[in-house]
């Protein structure tokens, strides 16, 4: 019965390092690829928060509700309360300093300039 139990935790644990490594590649290759501030801001609060959120879930299963656990579940936490909140303020200085969007797109509420 422990084998079968430990057998399934390392096929999620490698399903869920596997994810996290395929989002923080994909946030990386968006970081280095697309064409501005605000798309690489998207690519990287959204693709590499993904990322190590899979890789703080793989420590959960891995070392269960102990110590080292709970370390990894307020790292999710507070991954989710700063990572949109940095991308928000990043791109509020990025519109401060005037950086336009792409091709038409105008900010809400900027639409008549």
């Amino acid at each position: 019965m422990t084998a079968a139990i430990s057998t399934l935790q390392g096929v999620v644990i490698v399903a869920l390092v596997a994810v996290g490594a395929f989002f923080l590649t994909v946030g990386t290759v968006g970081l280095i690829r697309l064409p501005n501030v605000y798309n690489r801001m998207h690519s990287t609060s959204k693709a590499s928060t993904l990322g190590a959120v899979s890789l703080f879930l793989a420590t959960f299963v891995y070392f269960g509700p102990r110590a080292e656990g709970l370390t990894a579940l307020v790292g999710i936490g507070f991954l989710f309360l700063t990572a949109p909140t940095g991308a928000h303020m990043i791109s509020r200085a990025a519109q401060k300093m005037g950086i336009p969007f792409l091709n038409d797109i105008a900010w809400p509420g900027d639409e008549e300039n």
